[in-house]
Order: structure tokens, then sequence, then C-alpha cells
């Protein structure tokens, strides 16, 4: 039986062409002059005025952390629905994180708890020194009101981008409209360098400051010399080559994984216990992954499509309830009422949504599905 995987890597074909040209010229290190044109070319795609390609996309939000000058005892908010690289670095900054719960149109950052949280902790004099705001699963956050908001109160927005290159807000691409953006080029996203990272900003001068931390915090002098610490966070020149290659069909990879969201959309049309998560108005959705909510237990599907070799994914797991986060304050969308994202954990899953799927995989994913949840539907009732 053929597994169908949940996301992939999707080669262009043009890799190793790149990937040679650094090995025959020896510029295996961590610079050179693939990783120059990463840069280019995320400046080029999104508009900035200055990147940085980074191993990682969390080294790139734990660099924008520290050109901020977060430190010990500082706060910052962050989203809570989210996989646990938006927050790590907050800790690794000795720094002290507060969770926003997400509303239900865009299931990103809560306007109306972010407020409450900026309320009181103005009233407490604790305002955070940053925001990190997700854009999940290619959707964009409701921008205007979390940007008017960190505005007020003059805090500098981070916009974890991770999972929505090529996502776009009202014309605006994601990453672009807070202080600094970051992306993430793992295996499983749009395009991949294997491993690896961008952080792009306007301001040129937190990327310049970034890119010093990002090679040791190494001073220009006749020999090493440090007055900061830095970081070993740059990309490598051969991982580049993968990501040039991948750049030239990241147009082509948005259209698909589109076209993916459509065909489950269409497939599962009228369908009474399975909701699709669908961009909202005036955001343009790269569908990263296909994701829904469902009236039947997401786990109890997520193993019965497993027994058919099919890979399937809860929801994020909201970072107020893991263990190594759960001392730290948490602000719900509605006082009083369950959070969000804890509705969102227990509901939703994400479906295949590997660019390379052929029609045939794309209609067993559905099929099988469809079975799982006609089935359980039907003995409910039954019961």
């Amino acid at each position: 039986m053929v597994h169908i995987p949940l996301s992939i890597p999707h080669m262009s074909g043009n890799e190793m062409k790149y990937m040679e040209e650094a090995l025959s010229s020896n510029w295996v290190a961590p610079l050179g002059p693939n990783v120059d044109e990463m840069e280019r070319l995320a400046c080029e795609f999104t508009g900035s005025k200055a990147a940085l390609a980074t191993n990682s996309g969390t080294a790139a939000i734990h660099l924008s952390l520290a050109v901020l000058g977060v430190g010990a005892g500082d706060v910052v908010f962050c989203q809570s629905f989210t996989f646990a690289a938006s927050a790590n670095p907050i800790l690794y900054q000795g720094a002290v994180p507060v969770f926003i719960d997400s509303e239900p149109e865009t299931w990103n950052m809560s306007p109306e708890a972010l407020s409450r949280a900026l309320k009181e902790a103005e009233e407490q004099q604790k305002l955070p020194k940053a925001i990190i705001v997700v854009h999940l699963y290619g959707q964009c956050a409701q921008m205007d009101e979390l940007l008017a908001l960190a505005n007020h109160y003059d805090i500098p927005i981070i916009e974890d981008a991770a999972e929505s290159l090529g996502s776009t807000y009202k014309g605006r691409p994601t990453g672009t409209m807070g202080k600094a953006g970051i992306f993430s080029f793992n295996g499983n996203k749009i395009i991949t360098t294997s491993g690896g990272g961008m952080l792009v900003s306007d301001d040129t001068d937190f990327i310049e400051k970034a890119r010093k931390l990002a090679t040791q915090a190494k001073e220009i002098a006749p020999y090493y010399l440090h007055q900061n610490v830095g970081f070993n966070y740059r990309m490598s020149n051969i991982t580049a080559g993968i990501g040039i290659a991948q750049f030239g069909v990241l147009t082509s990879r948005i259209r698909q994984k589109r076209d993916i969201f459509n065909y489950y959309q269409q497939y599962f049309k009228g369908s009474n216990n399975l909701q699709f998560h669908q961009e909202t108005c005036g955001s343009h959705n790269n569908y990263w992954l296909t994701t829904l909510t469902m009236t039947e237990n997401p786990m109890m599907v997520m193993q019965e499509m497993g027994k058919n070799n099919i890979e399937t994914r809860l929801l994020w797991n909201p970072m107020h309830l893991q263990p190594c986060f759960k001392k730290f304050d948490f602000f719900e969308h509605a006082e009083g009422e369950k959070p969000v994202s804890e509705k969102l954990f227990a509901t939703g899953i994400c479906l295949p949504s590997t660019t390379s799927l052929t029609g045939e995989a794309l209609r067993k994913v559905a099929d099988t599905l469809a079975h799982i949840t006609v089935r359980s539907e039907r003995n409910t009732v039954l019961q």
C-alpha cells in the first residue's frame, strides 16, 4: 500500500545545478554567492528592503528578539495556537512569554485578547518588548487591528510567517507588515532548503545588526574580537543553492497548494460535519496545509486514516497547555468562555497537501476521509 505523506519536499529539478556550483567553487561555508542570491530573491519576492538567510526560522525569530534588546525579565506576547518554535526563542533570551488566544475567523492572534492583555500590562507597567504574531497554515492574521494596537503602545511586531510565504493580506505579503518577518524553509514548507529560514525587514540597520549577531558577533578587527555574544545562525551556501531553485517554482507551488484545497473543499461540499478553514476577506492564502474542523474526534480520524497509510496531523496543541509553558499568563479571546485555540485543537485536523500528490492520491484521501466520517456519523445515530 502506497504511503500518502502530509507534506514533503517537491524538488524543481534544478537544485543540483546550484549545489554543484557551490561544491565546484568550494563555497561550502555559511556564506557565498548562493546565500547572497537567496537574500536577493527574498527581497524581490516580498518587496522587503533587506533580508538575512539563516539556518532555521527559529534562528530568525531569536535574532529578531536579540536585536530588539529583549533580555532577562522582559515580557514578550506570543500567539498560543502555534508551533513551539514561535515561543522557544523568548525563553532563550531569558524573557517571559505571555500567551494570546486565537480568534475564530483566522485562527490567529485575537485582537480582543491582545487589547485586554495590553491594557492590563500597561496598568502593571509591564508592557511587552515585542509581540509575535503567527500566520498559521498560510492564513493571514488580522494585521490592521493588531498593528493598530501595537502602534498605540509603541511595541514592535515580529511576524512569524514560517507557514505563509506567498500569502498576502490586503495586497501586502505576510512578513512585511511588522518590524520584521521570518520565513521557514524546513523540509515540510511550501519551498525548502532542507533546513533554513529568512529574516526580512524594511529596516536595513535592523538586518545588519542581526547579520552580525548571526555570525558570532565578530567585530571588524585584524584578530577575533567579540564585544557581544553572538550565534552561529547563517545559512549554508550549499543549502542556499536548493533554495534558489525552489524560489523559481514558488508561484506554481502556491497555485498547486490552492488547487489541493479546492479539490478537498469541492469533494466535501455540503458536508454537515466538516468545516474547511478558508481565507478571510482581503487575504490570499498559500494553503500550505489544508485544514478543517469536524464533529468527529480528530484523533480517531487520524488513527483511522493512518490504518489506510494516509498521514494526517492534529492542529497545533496551544502553547498555554504545554507543560513547559503552563506557568505563564494566557489571555483568552472571550472572557469566561473556552479558549478558541483549545476548541480548534479539539476539533481540527490537517490533510495531505504535498504539491506532488497525484489526482489518484488526492481521491484516495478524500474517499477514505468520507468513509470514516460517514461511518462515524452512522454509528453515532445507531447508538
